[in-house]
């Protein structure tokens, strides 16, 4: 459960301990740069946010390769490392 600390433009915090906020956005890197990303976004959610498409990019997690079958169901923790490698045509 959720409760509002007193006062405007307060944050969620713990229910266990008010004085505790909980995290709403988890910091990851993407391709060697620092961003921030909602709290309990998936690999598919950070793909569509980059405006990626999914059927030309692979992505590693943590120097894992995961395949896309398993973007939607992997969340991307605080602290991830991501690479996302784009696939070019050409000639």
């Amino acid at each position: 459960m959720l409760s509002r600390c007193s006062g405007s433009g307060s944050s969620p915090t713990d229910y266990n301990n008010p004085r505790v906020p909980l995290l709403i956005e988890n910091r990851v890197t993407v391709n060697g740069e620092r961003r921030l990303i909602p709290a309990g976004s998936t690999l598919t959610d950070l793909i569509a946010t980059l405006g990626l498409p999914q059927d030309r990019v692979a992505v590693e997690l943590n120097r894992a390769i995961v395949k896309r079958e398993f973007w939607a169901s992997t969340p991307v923790d605080s602290d991830a490392e991501i690479e996302i490698v784009q696939f070019v045509g050409g000639g």
